[in-house]
């Protein structure tokens, strides 16, 4: 005769040692019940199973636990309603839904992307379509780094050792034809500091001495120092150049993007945003919240923060990365009403906006990543041992290829269906190896274990679909249909109950990975989903069943698990092939 509060009915999933399916917390009734916990227990497990038989088949109590088994039909009940969803667990946006803008890729015009970026833009992309998912509308931007030293330095060896080459001259893509002298640059840059550095140490410097004063003397560095300088003061030769370059690589990087699945809705340059960056810098210089050095450079001190000190204008008045975050940051406000904005990087930024007195700079959530390693150990781009990504996606493919064709996978398909199988389960086992672990833990990627068609990839989520879809293609070829709401009054087993359990969760899967800003929770989840369901398509028969009503809610169930699976995957960026 109480009245119960809801929250103090706390129910959670039973302990896999026990039975039941769900478990209710009875320590919260114990002043209501005066009386020992395991009795509070079987007192109302005896009551639910009196009064609501349709709800409770089974209870057992474990001190101050009461295990639940819930009856049949309410499992059946639940699967129709995930039936009738054809998006179950996807939360569409509407009119008042807040806008979340996610700014993730950030690569150089001097260089391809690699495979640092191809972790930075599998997460940009998956989370974006995870806070989608989650009801809210979403922009997702990306900010071209197109000027600065480095941009020189490619500028620069192109013009000292290119001889005009272009990417139809050379047959290669502009990304990686710009990439190339930007690692030329820094070949014969550090051949000029290894001869001046002999020089001054005959002259009677020591080591240090002597190579500090050669890279400050070395007659590259300061070309390319000069040459930022006539950029920044709009020279047309240079900014001609520029552009020409630019431009090659822009349509290298398209192909790149194309090929990952990945897309962005508004792109910002700094060539445009580092002005703005400069003004905002000049004001907190001026209001005391940044500091000048006597050689003219101007710095944030962030020690309070438990950073260091941050440079943001150099001595000859060129702007550095943190600037022209700043003022894209300032444009990006203006451009559009943001409730979030979210960057897949570090996090210096959101405290550097906080003091030049931006409201927003409190609200911004960085989502910083680890490192992502091969094997093989680090990855150096000036260096040119950089693991570039259109050369990874290739290779994954053809390791797919590879594989596939060993286990016999892409027999009897054509050509081209055999390419396209090879592409998904490529790019699926890249994406899902990388996207399956937190994105906050250092990584080591290794393609060959990421195509395993076992454990814990993308292949082995991919190849469960494709054997669920070639079940139900059989069904319909022999005349079943699932019908729209499946019939009550079956007796299931623990594992099929355990299934729709699975699937149900599916929603709250979605909404924690959007308040954790954590993808990999999905990941996770379709590979446990699968898992489960291959035990289920193991031990029990869905085609040969006998019982005409049991095979027509095993094919139901099989294709509700597929459902839920290209959704989850989906939110991943990956494809899941319909055959394999």
């Amino acid at each position: 005769g109480q009245d119960v509060p809801g929250k103090m009915v706390q129910l959670q999933k039973t302990k896999k040692e026990f039975e039941g399916h769900l478990t209710l917390v009875v320590f919260p009734f114990l002043k209501m019940s005066k009386k020992a916990p395991e009795q509070t227990a079987q007192e109302i497990g005896g009551y639910l199973k009196e009064h609501a038989p349709e709800l409770v088949s089974a209870y057992n109590a474990v001190k101050g636990f009461l295990n639940l088994t819930i009856a049949s039909d309410c499992w059946i009940e639940l699967l129709n309603s995930i039936q009738a969803a054809p998006e179950y667990g996807i939360e569409k946006a509407t009119e008042n839904s807040p806008l979340v803008m996610i700014e993730y890729s950030s690569p150089n015009t001097n260089k391809p992307l690699h495979l640092g970026h191809v972790r930075n833009n599998l997460l940009g992309n998956a989370l974006a379509n995870v806070m989608a998912a989650n009801g809210n509308k979403v922009v997702k931007t990306n900010i071209v780094n197109d000027r600065g030293i480095h941009i020189c330095k490619s500028m620069l060896a192109w013009l000292k050792y290119g001889n005009g080459e272009t990417p139809e001259s050379s047959g290669k893509k502009g990304d990686h034809l710009i990439g190339d002298y930007y690692v030329a640059f820094d070949k014969h840059y550090k051949a000029e500091v290894k001869e001046l550095t002999a020089q001054y140490q005959a002259e009677g410097l020591n080591e240090e001495e002597a190579k500090a004063k050669a890279e400050a003397n070395s007659p590259l560095m300061l070309e390319a120092r000069e040459m930022l300088r006539k950029w920044e003061a709009n020279d047309p030769e240079i900014r001609a150049l520029w552009k020409k370059m630019n431009d090659w690589v822009y349509a290298g990087f398209d192909e790149t993007y194309k090929m990952m699945g990945v897309t962005f809705d508004k792109i910002y340059y700094e060539s445009n945003t580092y002005l703005e960056g400069k003004e905002k810098v000049m004001e907190g210089l001026e209001k005391g919240f940044f500091y000048r050095k006597e050689d003219n450079s101007v710095w944030a001190d962030l020690t309070a923060e438990g950073l260091d000190h941050k440079l943001l204008l150099r001595g000859d008045g060129t702007s550095v990365y943190m600037t022209q975050d700043i003022g894209t940051a300032k444009l990006r406000f203006q451009d559009y009403p943001i409730n979030k904005m979210i960057y897949v990087v570090g996090n210096v930024l959101s405290i550097l906006l906080d003091k030049l007195g931006f409201e927003w700079g409190k609200g911004l959530v960085h989502f910083s990543y680890g490192m992502v390693e091969l094997p093989e150990g680090k990855m150096k781009s000036r260096e040119g041992t950089v693991v570039d990504a259109d050369d990874l996606m290739e290779a994954m493919i053809e390791t797919a290829k590879e594989t596939s064709a060993e286990l016999g996978k892409l027999d009897g398909l054509t050509q081209e269906e055999a390419d396209n199988i090879a592409r998904i389960v490529g790019l699926g086992a890249l994406k899902y190896f990388i996207l399956k672990v937190d994105a906050r833990k250092n990584m080591t990627f290794n393609p060959k274990e990421s195509i395993d068609f076992n454990g814990n990839t993308g292949p082995f989520i991919q190849y469960t679909y494709a054997r669920i879809q070639s079940v139900l293609r059989k069904a319909a070829e022999a005349g079943i249909v699932i019908p729209e709401i499946i019939p009550a009054g079956l007796e299931l087993s623990a594992k099929e109950e355990g299934l729709i359990q699975m699937l149900a969760d599916f929603k709250s899967v979605v909404k924690q990975a959007g308040s954790d800003y954590n993808p990999s929770i999905i990941a996770n989840y379709a590979y446990d989903l699968v898992k489960e369901y291959n035990q289920f398509y193991h031990d029990f028969s869905i085609l040969r069943e006998e019982n005409e009503a049991l095979k027509v809610f095993r094919l139901a169930l099989s294709a509700n698990v597929g459902k839920i699976v290209k959704t989850a995957m989906g939110l991943l960026g990956i494809e899941v092939p319909e055959r394999m």
